[in-house]
């Protein structure tokens, strides 16, 4: 079910364009369902994984590599996928009264959403490091898509290039440290590394592993100094905003040091890193916040700040390690307790206040501080949510907020008697800075609603008078909202079902649930905590009447972009410095392009044949050369010598299909059929294309050239040729391995079920090769397809581009012959059925789905060249690109029902059936791939027939 689980949001985010043809309502009510059903589901899972049960599934994807699509729902992963899904859904529905459907764009971002919430999901239940590095980048790239939304304001795209740019640099250095892990594991499975942790801290890749994952980790959840790309990601629209930078993606980094913390937790490196970063963010984010006057800057630095907060409970949490006593490891493992109900509360008061903010922003056309004020009156539906948001924000009673805030300050407390880091002295830092950044967190709480909703209306500054919002757009809201009341009146009901799991799963080493368990409540007696947090609400009540009297506070000082300044600058580095560094060999010279790399080539090649000790050219035990061979390599040589001297265009296409057909007979006379039949249709379909496209040519001119030009052509060229003889000598006689074909024509039949090597090696041993090939040849017709359709209309030599309509009067080598015309009638009737003869044979006989495709393009070409192309359009209704992409569906769909019977990707099978008249038949799946090939390369080719000639 779990792999279900992530597969659906992308499935129906496919569907989502298809939608157009629904009545006219909201697509949000059909995305709707997909988070909601997804969240009643996994609300139904909460009683047995709060008892201990956890689900574990694997399904092989690339075992050799150690890389299976591994997935486990424990206490923390559960937690995740709930806010993923719950919050989700509230933000779907958000969406649809905030955004209306006034733009064909609105499906896109709903495209965009769900792309999102799979692979979030995917990054929280992924047990195997890689598959959980491949949803991790996935979010960053849907969260650029979703940022950049309204992608025409320059704000936009720059937010998204900077978030994307920032949390991707962090995620490569993460992808280095899962694969030094491997590197001293041999597994990437993250439970199978954290019961091996106790053997790897004193490896020497065990710390760059850690900071490696760290960074990754710190740019994801924006913490200092790589906070920066947080602040502009606000340009995205508000529910984006709700979702992914308060509830979501945000807190993936946050996931990622929680999962990894049985591994790395018991090095005082990682207790220091995690402390220190989480304070430091906590700090500075909480100061930026009380500065901003922009009600969506505010709560991104106020953001920051939070997840500071809670990553530096993920730190001093760790130091429960290095503790065997459970109850010393539970006295400091209370951090990560009060890590975990923060997140939730978090989720909560924030993601209710990013939608009241978008309610104003809606309502009064601003997000200006300076321009807001007094909306109390005007909007008390908001205003209420807004209080209890914000109270929540800054940890007062009786609201969720105020009890994970106590239980950080106990946490920052009870450090001071940690000193298993070496550094005991040091520990009074941490509840210093905790209670100093409380003490801002509460002023920017008091400043986003009373500065909002407070004092006189500004009605002078505002476009329009705001008014309540609507019935829809303030349910999401007030239902987030009323859980920060909800659970702080059951915070131990809360704790039994989500935290003492999550808590349990993140610590590991055996502990369940039962043993995590904290008892949360109101009131602890006259602790340093409560009279800590006296010191903040006066303080930060004075604070709050008289921040704007300093400077320091009331404005930004002049250094106050360092580190935008930074990024932009180094931004701007690299692309005047790679732009520099392009220009010296870009030169526009298709000539000198492949002198440097065919020069490449033969000294890269060259130098490592010579300076290997190990290799050796093979001279020996080569077949007899007969003289058929001897003729056609001169003939075939001859030609290919020829090619630069032609006069013509059509002589050196003639020339060069002479060097085809000769490779064609080499294969025949070397006994492989299915590659001359391959070679021989190819050569024929591409004089066509070539004939097609003289159309967009000039006219050839034979310049008289400078002896160097030639000169300089045969020196790379000969260098290549001896290169590639070379290697091809030293690929004989030094493989220290036996030839692999002897493995395929052992288990070709055995294994496969066919006969035909050739095509078995095609369908099923190499498959993923000849499924990559037709992606490449359908990217490359639609690639031509758009360069042909987006160019000018007219060549700039005379000729008719591809798109003028006097180019459809015809094919242009349409033939008058009557005996043409007359013969091709059968002709092509014969080819097509050679054509499906060789579909249906290529597993056990020469043929396949790829000849066979070629030999239906050359009948269709014939057809085209004695009827016209009108003709072929007339009797073919086929729009070839969506043949391409049928086909490429099918092969793909095939690939991936193996799943189904839990084995890799494109594994097929075969077995032998009594079928009436046809007796005993082999049927096999690859059959079905052959298909998708056939249909692809089909498609392909006469996309670029049709194409070329400007029909389509």
């Amino acid at each position: 079910m779990l792999h279900v689980l992530i597969l659906i949001p992308f499935l129906w985010a496919a569907l989502i364009p298809l939608m157009r043809a629904l009545p006219r309502i909201h697509p949000g009510w059909a995305v709707l369902p997909v988070p909601a059903l997804l969240f009643a589901y996994l609300l139904s899972r909460i009683p047995a994984v709060s008892g201990g049960e956890s689900e574990f599934v694997s399904l092989p994807w690339m075992p050799d590599l150690g890389i299976d699509l591994s997935l486990t729902l424990d206490g923390w992963s559960l937690l995740f996928a709930l806010l993923i899904t719950g919050i989700g859904s509230l933000v779907v529905w958000y969406s649809m009264f905030y955004m209306g459907k006034s733009s064909e764009s609105i499906r896109h971002f709903y495209v965009y959403l769900l792309m999102f919430m799979g692979a979030m999901l995917g990054v929280v239940l992924s047990d195997n490091l890689m598959v959980l590095y491949a949803f991790w980048e996935l979010t960053s790239i849907a969260s650029f898509l979703l940022i950049a939304f309204w992608y025409r304001r320059e704000r936009s795209r720059y937010g998204a290039l900077k978030s994307m740019l920032i949390t991707v640099f962090g995620g490569l250095a993460m992808f280095a440290g899962f694969n030094l892990l491997y590197g001293m594991t041999g597994t990437y499975s993250i439970r199978e590394i954290a019961a091996q942790a106790a053997d790897l801290s004193g490896q020497s890749l065990f710390l760059p592993a850690m900071i490696l994952v760290l960074l990754g980790a710190f740019t994801k959840s924006a913490q200092f100094p790589f906070h920066i790309w947080l602040p502009d990601a606000m340009e995205a629209p508000t529910p984006v905003s709700a979702y992914l930078h308060s509830a979501t993606m945000v807190k993936a980094g946050l996931y990622l040091v929680a999962r990894m913390s049985p591994i790395f937790a018991g090095g005082s490196e990682w207790f220091w890193i995690v402390s220190l970063t989480g304070l430091i963010t906590l700090l500075y984010g909480s100061f930026k916040a009380i500065r901003q006057t922009d009600l969506k800057a505010l709560l991104a630095y106020s953001t920051i700040s939070q997840l500071g907060l809670i990553m530096s409970l993920l730190g001093v949490g760790s130091a429960a390690a290095f503790y065997d006593d459970p109850a010393r490891a539970a006295f400091f493992g209370l951090a990560t307790t009060a890590a975990v109900f923060h997140l939730i509360n978090h989720a909560v008061f924030k993601g209710s206040l990013f939608m009241v903010v978008g309610i104003v922003d809606h309502e009064a056309n601003t997000r200006d501080l300076r321009k807001l004020g007094g909306l109390m009156k005007l909007m008390p539906v908001t205003f209420a949510i807004a209080l209890i948001g914000s109270f929540s924000m800054a940890g007062l009673p009786p609201l969720s907020g105020f009890l994970s805030k106590e239980m950080f300050f106990t946490a920052m407390v009870n450090i001071w008697e940690f000193d298993a880091a070496g550094a005991q002295s040091w520990m009074l830092l941490l509840p210093i800075v905790a209670w100093v950044a409380s003490v801002f967190t509460f002023v920017y709480s008091m400043i986003l609603v009373f500065k909002t909703f407070g004092g006189r209306v500004k009605a002078d500054k505002l476009d329009k008078l705001p008014h309540e919002a609507s019935a829809g757009l303030l349910a999401a809201p007030i239902l987030l909202v009323s859980l920060a009341v909800v659970f702080a009146l059951i915070p131990n009901a809360l704790a039994s079902a989500l935290i003492d799991p999550a808590t349990a799963a993140i610590r590991g080493n055996g502990l369940t649930a039962e043993t995590a368990h904290v008892s949360i409540h109101f009131w602890h007696g006259w602790t340093p905590e409560l009279f800590m947090t006296l010191g903040v609400v006066l303080l930060g009540i004075l604070l709050y009447r008289t921040y704007t009297r300093f400077s320091l506070l009331d404005r930004e000082w002049s250094g106050r972009d360092t580190l935008n300044r930074a990024y932009n600058g180094g931004l701007s580095l690299l692309e005047n410095g790679g732009r520099r560094a392009t220009d010296l060999y870009m030169t526009g010279s298709v000539r000198r392009y492949l002198i440097y790399i065919l020069l490449f080539l033969a000294v890269s090649l060259c130098g490592t044949l010579l300076l290997s000790p190990n290799i050796r050219l093979g001279m020996d035990d080569y077949a007899p050369i007969t003289f058929y061979e001897v003729a056609m390599v001169i003939v075939m040589l001859a030609a290919a010598a020829a090619v630069p001297f032609a006069r013509s265009r059509v002589n050196a296409i003639l020339f060069t299909g002479a060097v085809g057909y000769m490779v064609t007979g080499l294969f025949l006379v070397f006994r492989a059929p299915d590659l001359a039949l391959t070679q021989m249709i190819v050569e024929t379909v591409s004089v066509i294309l070539f004939l097609l496209c003289f159309k967009f040519l000039p006219k050839l001119k034979r310049e008289k050239e400078k002896p160097v030009f030639k000169w300089t052509n045969l020196i790379v060229a000969g260098g290549v040729g001896v290169t590639m003889t070379l290697v091809a000598l030293a690929a004989m006689g030094s493989s220290p391995f036996e030839p692999i074909s002897e493995y395929f024509l052992r288990e070709s039949y055995e294994s496969a079920g066919g006969k035909n090597v050739v095509n078995v090696i095609l369908v099923d041993f190499r498959g993923f090769d000849t499924l990559f090939e037709i992606m490449v040849l359908g990217i490359a017709s639609l690639g031509i397809y758009g360069l042909i359709k987006l160019g000018v209309k007219t060549n700039p030599n005379g000729g008719q581009a591809a798109g003028s309509s006097s180019g459809r009067s015809g094919f242009p080598l349409v033939s008058n012959d009557v005996i043409l015309r007359t013969m091709s009638r059968v002709i092509v009737l014969i080819i097509i059925a050679f054509s499906l003869y060789l579909f249906f044979a290529g597993h056990n006989d020469p043929g396949g789905g790829f000849i066979a495709a070629l030999m239906t393009a050359a009948a269709l070409i014939l057809l085209a060249v004695s009827f016209g192309m009108d003709t072929v359009r007339r009797v073919i209704r086929v729009n070839y690109r969506i043949l391409t992409a049928i086909g490429l569906s099918i092969a793909i769909l095939t690939g991936t029902g193996s799943f189904v019977f839990g084995v890799p990707f494109l594994s097929h099978a075969f077995g032998h059936f009594h079928l009436p008249i046809l007796g005993d038949t082999e049927l096999a799946t690859a059959v079905l791939f052959d298909l998708g090939v056939y249909l692809a390369v089909v498609g392909v080719v006469m996309n670029i027939i049709f194409t070329i000639k400007g029909e389509d």
